[in-house]
């Protein structure tokens, strides 16, 4: 297994399901087991399945020393991550608010306190930076100095920037020119996928792009074979909710790649892991292990394999 960076936003999540959208104002209404608070975030959504699949992860990131903090910590325990690099200088623990619907739609509301002031202290990442195989930097202010130092280290760097409308978008450029592998969805691209991957392809240096196309799978681009394709989306058990289910996709496909080396069966196994994940209700659960994705996999190319199994 690989040695995997990540640097990314935890944070205290309250989910809602809610009967439809829009939502009709009412003063008060009882989604008996529709509430639910857990701890994710993109970073520790990634860690945390990475660390399922097997792989050793040093996890950076900012939180506060309050309550959520406790619990943020308690989370990370029980999930067999490092907390040491979590640093508690924040003034209050980010929190988010995610209503979603049974048509697997979801709103998301994240406060993010005042971490995109904050700055992780840069001698951590030198520390950590050089025993690591791959760097999933995610998105955020924190995560924007390390990017400069990974290549001057010469240390593949993967990114998710989620939804994104502008080949030229200002908070996102310099992840996107800085990452070998990068992820987004396809929800507010102004091209079709195809069209967007070969732009993205022009613009920057990328290697490999994936464009998660919600429950229609997802797209791959890799450059060096000239291939840009859709892989299906797999129904592996009935969906409950499809919260965290990018970044599933995109912690399965760094662990698979940095497994082989061979990216279309990454993807292949991606899919099938955030198909999984989705049967259940928290973005940060429900992660399969390698052994039980390597037979899931088996079993789904010879056929021994029924949905809802």
């Amino acid at each position: 297994m690989s040695h995997i960076l990540v640097s990314g936003l935890i944070n205290i999540e309250t989910t809602l399901r809610v009967d439809d959208f829009p939502i009709p104002y009412f003063p008060v209404r009882y989604p008996f087991h529709g509430v639910n608070s857990s701890v994710s975030g993109v970073g520790y959504n990634l860690a945390k399945a990475l660390t399922t699949l097997g792989d050793q992860v040093t996890f950076l990131s900012l939180i506060g020393e309050d309550i959520a903090a406790q619990q943020t910590r308690a989370a990370l325990g029980a999930a067999g991550i490092d907390d040491g690099y979590i640093l508690g200088q924040l003034e209050c623990t980010a929190q988010s608010v995610i209503l979603y619907d049974d048509a697997g739609r979801r709103q998301i509301h994240t406060d993010l306190k005042d971490i995109q002031e904050q700055s992780h202290p840069p001698e951590i990442f030198e520390q950590t930076l050089q025993r690591s195989d791959l760097l999933a930097l995610c998105n955020i202010n924190f995560s924007r100095p390390m990017l400069h130092a990974a290549q001057k280290a010469g240390k593949i760097i993967a990114t998710d920037v989620h939804t994104i409308a502008d080949l030229h978008d200002d908070y996102n450029t310099d992840f996107m020119a800085a990452a070998q592998i990068l992820f987004m969805s396809d929800e507010n691209l102004p091209l079709p996928p195809e069209e967007w991957a070969s732009a993205m392809f022009r613009t920057y240096d990328n290697e490999i792009i994936v464009i998660g196309l919600g429950a229609q799978g997802a797209l791959l681009a890799v450059r060096k074979d000239d291939f840009v394709g859709r892989f299906p989306a797999v129904r592996v058990r009935p969906i409950l909710n499809t919260i965290g289910a990018g970044d599933a996709l995109f912690s399965a496909f760094l662990h698979g790649y940095s497994c082989s080396g061979n990216p279309y069966i990454a993807l292949r196994k991606a899919i099938l892991f955030a198909g999984y994940k989705i049967g259940g209700i928290s973005a940060a659960g429900d992660f399969l292990s390698h052994a039980a994705l390597d037979e899931l996999f088996q079993r789904q190319e010879t056929g021994t394999w029924e949905f809802g199994e």
